[in-house]
């Protein structure tokens, strides 16, 4: 039998006045693949993304989460949703721990449940060194770790994560993307970014999009072969308006 449908785009189109951001885009993800969104800045990434996480309604279409539309039901969709997006959510006053007690309470856990998941996402985002700091005092890097924490506590099937590695140093990089290949050995996760060398060492997938609208859905072997490759296909693909 085959793997169920985590991620669903169904003719999704969005538009903002007389911009169409999103046209028509249309995909698939069943459960454990790691998609590699990839397209230029400004190509409709970061807009698809909010469509699919509930962020944003579709002018068209529809996005659905674990079998879920989550504009008919955002929140039975956010129960198996975790979101990371380019610029997550967080408290500068607040201590790791804190911010995830306060998210964790807000999503209903409580008492042991919900400590038992703070010292797992602690662990697995390797944040024990800098738990009760201030978030406002941590690096860009462990900002990130606590975001993604965040967006792992209630532990869920699916992760979308939109560039968590903008703006990060290459061993901080590194460290996201051995987090990304470990979640994705129990999870389904679609990862957007800009950046070709970040396709090979996690993704199963990849997505392109360009002016909006999907012009590439393959395994990376067949996107290209090396990174001279991969630089040379991201250029014959977005050359041209679609």
């Amino acid at each position: 039998m085959s793997n169920p449908l985590m991620i669903e785009a169904i003719g999704l189109s969005k538009t903002f006045g007389s911009f169409l951001a999103v046209r028509d885009v249309t995909f698939q993800v069943p459960k454990g693949q790691v998609v590699a969104f990839l397209g230029p800045n400004g190509a409709g990434k970061t807009t698809t993304m909010r469509l699919l996480t509930g962020f944003l309604a579709p002018t068209k279409g529809t996005a659905r989460i674990a079998g879920i539309d989550v504009q008919n039901d955002r929140i039975a969709a956010a129960e198996h949703l975790g979101y990371l997006p380019e610029n997550g959510p967080l408290y500068a006053d607040m201590s790791p721990v804190d911010l995830l007690k306060f998210f964790g309470t807000v999503r209903g856990m409580e008492g042991a449940e919900l400590s038992g998941r703070i010292d797992e996402v602690v662990s697995l985002c390797s944040l024990g060194q800098v738990a009760y700091k201030a978030i406002g005092k941590l690096s860009k890097g462990y900002r990130q770790r606590v975001a993604m924490a965040q967006a792992l506590l209630h532990d869920p099937e699916v992760l979308i994560m939109d560039e968590p590695t903008s703006g990060l140093d290459p061993n901080q990089i590194k460290g996201v993307r051995q987090l990304i290949r470990h979640l994705g050995e129990s999870k389904t996760i679609m990862v957007s970014t800009h950046i070709l060398q970040e396709v090979d060492p996690v993704a199963d997938r990849v997505l392109f999009i360009h002016d909006g609208k999907l012009v590439f859905d393959g395994p990376p072997r067949d996107f290209a072969a090396d990174a001279k490759g991969m630089e040379e296909r991201f250029h014959s693909l977005t050359s041209q308006p679609v």
